[in-house]
């Protein structure tokens, strides 16, 4: 089993940054790939960000791309989402997941944190 906390969101203002922290507990992060996914009020969760299992290969939804980083620190058992140049459509709560299986981005992710809302004003 592994569990999953994020931190690290709030309220900020269009343009400006904010950065996603996922620590996990159990079993090491260090044997799943691991994926973050956002969903905002009426809309299905939706994949923004996977990273492998060594770091070495990234995914983003090209809604994000070229604004957020993903990272991953396996010996901290924590994963990370660098957000730049906000805008209010990324409001939204922000999940971490772990263990995706064969598509890193689907929602067939086996382990999910709980959440943080991310809320970006105009």
């Amino acid at each position: 089993q592994v569990q999953l906390v994020e931190s690290g969101g709030g309220l900020v203002q269009a343009g400006g940054s904010l950065r996603l922290s996922c620590a996990a507990s159990g079993r090491t992060t260090g044997s799943y790939a691991m994926g973050w996914f956002r969903q905002a009020p009426g809309k299905e969760r939706e994949f923004v960000a996977a990273i492998t299992w060594s770091g070495g290969s990234t995914y983003y939804a090209d809604s994000v791309k070229d604004r957020f980083t993903i990272s991953r620190d396996n010996a901290k058992n924590t994963v990370y989402l660098q957000m730049n140049s906000l805008k209010p459509e990324d409001t939204a709560v922000y999940y971490c997941a772990a263990d995706p299986g064969d598509d890193y981005r689907s929602r067939g992710y086996r382990y999910w944190g709980q959440g943080t809302q991310v809320t970006v004003s105009s």
